[in-house]
């Protein structure tokens, strides 16, 4: 997708604070972190969302988690991390492109969402 803000980070036409890169995925520092340490992980193919993946994103998702605890370590978080993939409207997406967050640092994060 031409106008995708991630494609365009993916292709070097934005600039980003890269963590990782290779042929399938893309790995850059968010822009408004909400922890010490706060990247994504893209796929450099556009899925829109987590609830567009089938059978034939299984190799990219596959290696797309295999690779986050070695990313994650590169950045500091050997013990520990958060993942969190917003989905959809309801999920709080913000960009239709599917990104993993990875958050941590020194001290452990707080609750994930408020407890009842």
């Amino acid at each position: 997708m031409s106008d995708c803000i991630f494609c365009k980070i993916a292709r070097g036409e934005i600039p980003s604070k890269k963590v990782y890169e290779d042929e399938d995925l893309f790995a850059f520092h968010d822009i408004h972190p909400q922890a010490p340490v706060h990247f994504m992980i893209i796929p450099k193919q556009h899925i829109a969302s987590l609830n567009d993946t089938d059978a034939r994103h299984q190799a990219v998702l596959g290696k797309l988690f295999a690779k986050a605890g070695e990313m994650a370590r590169s950045q500091g978080l050997a013990d520990g991390f958060r993942t969190i993939i917003n989905t959809g409207r309801v999920g709080r997406q913000e960009v239709y492109h599917l990104h993993v967050h990875i958050l941590g640092g020194p001290e452990p994060l707080g609750a994930m969402l408020p407890r009842s």
